[in-house]
């Protein structure tokens, strides 16, 4: 006979009832096994979350982009001016999601250069719980909508480890992409614990944008419908502002010549207008714009003069500003359905809406910006009389475009530096924009106290009445890292901060805050330069000098002496060190854990997910084979027996019009195309191809000779050359039986199913060593956050 905690299992331990023989004498107790609810009252919480923009880009900041939605929340909650980041992708969202600096939850930087310390191992540890995890405990509904790349690299595979997949992680419902960035026309998608194809094209109306805001909709709809009592915590983040820049014609059309008068005006325009709009103190001052010379080690991040441009690059980069502005516009717009839907159903009132992006604008597009990065990140040059050829198209399907290092540069004005740089606000400070009708007493407001991503977990958790636990799931947990922003939102504008200190460090660049000043280490990341105890270190009086325009280290070097010593009292708190500044290559080709090890053989089946670039056969700078065993059973047989890539990059084996074809498209460039001199019947057969390489090119391509081949016969041959680098870093993963995402070819449309017969396997077999431009590889890596 049972009763209390004598109860028979350990699930039980809790179990106040009474348990004897029979149940009519046996009294129950539900209580271990009811869930916890919320506190009453508990405020939803929807966070948007933007990439790559800079402060000084939208309109409630000042800036030319006119974000509908966003100033609609300004002016019914607060405008925060000094909330700043990590300066990359993935460390802050990793901040965003535990609210630990980011070191202390393993993600120095982007999780494709993880690294064998506690700091850098892009696994986020057992002790710093999400906040996901905790609302979802304490009577929270959870869902992840967007952008994720906060997975290790070796796990974004359909075969992977889950454990640090949203669902995993806290979430009751993930729609999204997991990587740096995707085509927005084409995306990568995961529902929850799969790989998924997207729902409808381009030519109907697709947009991922648009697709998100539908998923967002759609979960809360179908919350509301079983559980309309409980609240709900949703993160939603849209592949804008990142590259590749797609949208709608008539989102960019709207911008059509508003940005003329080129990026070194735009800076002195968009300062006067954050002044007029109180975003910045009136004494603030302009730092100069072209701050790095041509002879630099990281070249690419020169900011060409305006005035040094050619009236065709000038027509080009403003276009390109155009479908930037178009992008960020027509993703606010969708953000306005899902607060419409809010305000439709009630839920409005007492739903916190926080608006953000994750670090300063993109200096990832080089001096000459690119209607396809693809080409960028293989090394191999744009030239300025093709791109002018996609002037009509840009932002369409037909490119994969990124502005300019100049506008990165207006985008993060008033600033030094943008994205990547953590030493200065140009990579750090973003916009922040909170509502919460029935939390926030003032309408319209502006609030300068200083703050930074960690500190956005506990500001949430304080509004939900919810603390995060010291042991959670038998874990000890690190402190959360922030504090909470909460008491700014009753205070005056200009009131105290009530944080004290944050130390910043990215990629080799590092800095710290402290009660209103900072002290930046002049240190350009990526340059394999080492030696930081040589680093030379500047001070700012941020309270007075908002923009960190004057460097006060010589007249104050007890104040300097403050920070630096400070800054190595957080590095040792938080895990900072050993800084890292190697050269990208170095980064890529840290030898990492796998589960699965690379090898000369992989066999691939039809109509199975997309295998991602990171776990897929890497056929780059080396010889390859490609056979498929194929069962004709129709003499119209047709489509794609295998791909990989996009139109941007890629390469497929199919058939068209009963012949056999291979084509390798370069880079967008060219399609290079073998074609059978024979037609296929009805039949088993083995079809193939095979590239030998025989030698590089003058920017890392291999060059050879292609062959294809219907059982042991070649049926056709030709030259061929192959990019040095990877297809794309938007996914468009290896298929086998059809081709997901964007076509490799123009000679078929996606899907392009095979149809007419059967596809038993295709094998791929590479031999030897690769060559590789590792360069360009790390830089596409590092670029894609």
């Amino acid at each position: 006979m049972q009763s209390g905690k004598k109860g028979g299992s350990e699930d039980s331990t809790e179990f106040k009832g009474v348990i004897k023989l029979d149940v009519r004498d046996s009294k129950a107790d539900w209580g271990p096994y009811t869930p916890k609810a919320a506190p009453k009252g508990a405020p939803n919480v929807l966070f948007i979350l933007y990439d790559d923009t800079g402060l000084a880009a939208w309109s409630p900041y000042g800036g030319r982009i006119n974000m509908p939605t966003m100033q609609r929340l300004a002016a019914n909650g607060l405008t925060y001016t000094q909330w700043h980041t990590t300066a990359l992708c993935s460390p802050t969202r990793s901040c965003l999601l535990t609210g630990r600096n980011h070191h202390l939850n393993g993600m120095a930087s982007i999780t494709e250069t993880a690294n064998g310390f506690p700091g850098t191992s892009a696994v986020i540890p057992k002790a710093c719980a999400t906040m996901a995890q905790v609302l979802q405990d304490n009577g929270y509904s959870t869902f992840w909508v967007g952008k994720d790349h906060n997975v290790p690299e070796q796990d974004v595979s359909p075969g992977g480890s889950r454990a640090q997949w949203p669902v995993q992680m806290g979430f009751d419902r993930y729609y999204g992409f997991l990587g740096g960035e995707t085509n927005q026309w084409y995306p990568d998608l995961v529902e929850d614990n799969r790989f998924v194809e997207q729902p409808y094209s381009p030519e109907e109306g697709y947009h991922l944008s648009k697709d998100l805001a539908d998923r967002a909709i759609e979960m809360l709809r179908n919350k509301n419908s079983t559980n309309p009592s409980k609240p709900w915590y949703m993160w939603w983040c849209p592949g804008a502002n990142h590259a590749p820049h797609h949208s709608p014609k008539e989102y960019i059309d709207k911008y059509k010549g508003k940005f003329d008068d080129g990026y070194d005006a735009y800076r002195v325009w968009v300062v006067d207008q954050m002044i007029k709009k109180g975003i910045l103190p009136k004494n603030t001052a302009l730092t100069e714009i072209n701050f790095l010379p041509k002879d630099v080690a990281n070249p690419a991040d020169y900011v060409r003069p305006w005035s040094e441009l050619s009236d065709d690059e000038k027509k080009l980069f403003s276009r390109m500003a155009e479908v930037y502005a178009g992008f960020s516009e027509y993703t606010d717009a969708q953000v306005g359905r899902i607060v419409d839907y809010l305000e439709e159903t009630g839920q409005l009132e007492n739903t916190i809406i926080i608006y953000a992006a994750d670090n300063g604008a993109s200096g990832e597009g080089s001096p000459n910006g690119s209607v396809n990065e693809n080409k960028f990140f293989n090394g191999y040059p744009d030239e300025l009389k093709e791109n002018l050829k996609y002037m009509s198209v840009l932002g369409g399907p037909d490119t994969y475009n990124h502005y300019p290092t100049g506008w990165a540069a207006a985008f993060s004005a008033p600033f030094k530096m943008f994205k990547r740089y953590a030493e200065y606000a140009g990579g750090t400070n973003d916009p922040l924009v909170i509502s919460w009708p029935k939390g926030i007493k003032a309408k319209g407001q502006i609030r300068h106290q200083y703050h930074h991503a960690v500190d956005i977990v506990p500001t949430i958790l304080d509004a939900c009445g919810i603390q995060m636990p010291e042991v959670y799931r038998g874990v000890k947990q690190y402190p959360l890292s922030g504090v909470s922003m909460k008491y700014s939102f009753d205070a005056a504008p200009d009131a105290p901060t009530q944080k004290h200190v944050q130390y910043y460090a990215m990629l080799g660049t590092r800095g710290i805050w402290k009660d209103g000043w900072k002290a930046a280490a002049v240190h350009a990341p990526l340059t394999n330069k080492g030696h930081f105890d040589k680093d030379e270190w500047e001070l700012y009086n941020v309270a007075e000098d908002r923009s960190e325009s004057k460097n006060l280290a010589k007249e104050n070097p007890g104040k300097l002496k403050e920070l630096i010593d400070a800054w190595f009292e957080e590095a040792e708190k938080n895990k900072v060190l050993p800084l890292d500044d190697r050269a990208a290559a170095q980064l890529l080709t840290i030898e990492r854990p796998a589960a699965e090890p690379a090898r000369d053989r992989y066999l691939y089946y039809p109509n199975t997910s997309p295998v991602p670039e990171g776990v897929a056969v890497n056929v780059r700078g080396r010889n390859y084979k490609i056979l498929a065993n194929v069962d004709i059973t129709s003499p119209d047989a047709s489509g794609v027996i295998f791909a990989h890539g996009s139109r941007f990059g890629g390469h497929a084996l199919f058939i068209k019009d009963r012949k056999l074809y291979y084509v390798y498209n370069f880079l967008g460039i060219e399609e290079q195309t073998l074609v059978s001199n024979t037609t296929l019947k009805p039949g088993k057969y083995t079809l193939g191809m095979e590239f030998t390489r025989e030698g590089a090119g003058q920017y890392g391509e291999s060059n050879g000779k292609a062959k294809l081949y219907i059982d042991d016969k070649m049926v056709a041959e030709g030259p061929m050359k192959t990019q040095p680098a990877k297809f794309t870093l938007s996914g468009d993963g290896l298929c086998v039986g059809f081709d997901s995402g964007d076509a490799v070819s123009r000679n078929y449309k996606t899907p392009g199913t095979f149809k007419g017969g059967t596809i038993q396997l295709v094998g791929v077999t590479v031999e030897g060593k690769p060559y590789e431009n590792l360069e360009a590889e790390a830089r596409r890596a590092l670029m894609g956050q």
